[in-house]
């Protein structure tokens, strides 16, 4: 297969995780053969260097794995997660990659496209593709790339005891906010003069954050990333009128004081000081702020725009590599991964949402009734994943400097505008990634 390096995902960092961004230096050894596979030994490459309770677990599993049977033997190696990508990218461009490796949910279809990935079987697994929640199964042109044990959500933190002291209704699944009650309450929020900036919403964060956190509301209100239809052209969705009206109701907020346009470096530390009332956020720090908050905390579905509520869904899934020259090993690594006790283990160590129904109900908090398992709901019902093209990371990449450059005061609509050409023109001098 031929290897494609050009627009891959080399700067893509991801948010959408349950860990903050990780540092440290790459672990183990391997990698350094054409076929990730020395004889019956498979290296592993896995972002989490830095990140010790998933690392911990991904060495648990090898461990397991490699004491289970006597035909394969697995070895690991983790990198920084800012830099993981740029070592994929550079080992395909050698063809050195492992048989092994983690990729974003949002990245599959560039890397399948690019010739990174395999198709995998992991048919007469413990754990049936189809009892998973859908998000956290990588697919692209009908073909099974990679797989997750977990999701994260994205949700609203507030204070119970704030959103009643201003009438401010708390919202549920079934009736979550409407874009004016969310307008009002800001709007109260900010005239009570308790807080600078009654919205927190990460906007000093950048990379993944950008497209996870935001295109879901622009999605609520009609609009989207590109036109699913073909993923040929993203004009008249990014810049239509549904879209430009997001874009301009966004800047409102910075307009307005309700949101500052950089936030700062830890938003929920800043949420757990009271300085804002309202945090859009993700599951991940549901378990520090209800240690915190107790039965104070509220934890609250997206805003319905219009459209209906949105959040974005998928995240990092183990996947193989093309040139994997032992496909038999990798994916009985990979079917060994996919046991109950696996998922519940991610869950548990990583705070984040367990990915099959069977592994919910061993997690505390997540089961039914837990105070956790409104984002198995919400992961359910409202999650969509990032456009399912090749041209992801390109768009990902325009769409945050667009959204960044609305919040300091660019025309939305010259903005969008901007970003379609430049998503539109990437398409065709790739033939709409075709192949």
């Amino acid at each position: 297969m031929v290897f494609r390096t050009r627009r891959l995902a080399v700067a893509s960092v991801a948010v959408t995780a349950a860990t903050a961004l990780v540092t440290g230096c790459a672990t183990g050894s391997g990698g350094s053969n054409t076929s990730g596979a020395d004889g019956d030994t498979l290296t592993l490459w896995t972002h989490n260097a830095g990140n010790s309770a998933e690392l911990d677990l991904v060495n648990k599993i090898i461990k397991d794995f490699n004491g289970s049977q006597s035909k394969y033997r697995v070895k690991l190696q983790a990198f920084p997660q800012g830099d993981y990508n740029k070592s994929v990218v550079g080992a395909a461009s050698a063809r050195k990659l492992p048989c092994l490796l983690d990729v974003d949910g949002p990245n599959v279809p560039n890397w399948a496209w690019g010739g990174y990935l395999s198709p995998i079987d992991v048919s007469g697994s413990e754990v049936p593709l189809d009892d998973q929640l859908p998000s956290t199964v990588g697919r692209y042109k009908d073909k099974v790339y990679a797989f997750g044990h977990y999701d994260v959500s994205l949700t609203f933190f507030a204070r119970k005891s704030v959103l009643n002291k201003y009438d401010i209704r708390i919202p549920t699944i079934d009736k979550p906010w409407t874009k004016e009650e969310f307008d009002s309450a800001l709007a109260k929020l900010k005239k009570s003069g308790k807080f600078e900036y009654p919205l927190e919403m990460g906007t000093g964060q950048i990379g993944e954050w950008y497209p996870y956190a935001y295109s879901p509301q622009l999605q609520s209100f009609g609009g989207d990333l590109i036109d699913r239809d073909g993923y040929k052209t993203a004009s008249g969705t990014l810049d239509g009128k549904n879209a430009v009206d997001w874009a301009t109701w966004f800047r409102s907020l910075v307009s307005k004081g309700y949101l500052s346009k950089k936030s700062g470096a830890d938003p929920n530390k800043d949420f757990l000081a009271g300085k804002s009332a309202l945090h859009w956020d993700g599951s991940w720090n549901a378990a520090k702020n209800a240690e915190k908050l107790g039965d104070d905390l509220a934890i609250i579905p997206p805003v319905d725009f219009g459209d209906g509520p949105k959040i974005g869904g998928a995240s990092w899934q183990w996947g193989m590599s093309s040139t994997c020259s032992n496909k038999a090993g990798a994916e009985a690594w990979l079917k060994f991964s996919r046991q109950t006790k696996y998922f519940v283990d991610y869950a548990k160590v990583t705070g984040t949402i367990p990915a099959t129904e069977a592994a919910v109900k061993q997690v505390d908090g997540y089961q039914p009734g837990g105070e956790f398992n409104v984002f198995v709901q919400f992961a359910r019902k409202f999650a969509v994943v990032r456009p399912v093209t090749p041209a992801y990371p390109y768009i990902a990449t325009e769409f945050e400097k667009a959204t960044q450059d609305i919040l300091a005061g660019a025309d939305p609509k010259d903005a969008l505008g901007q970003a379609v050409k430049d998503i539109d023109s990437d398409l065709k001098s790739n033939n709409d990634y075709a192949g």
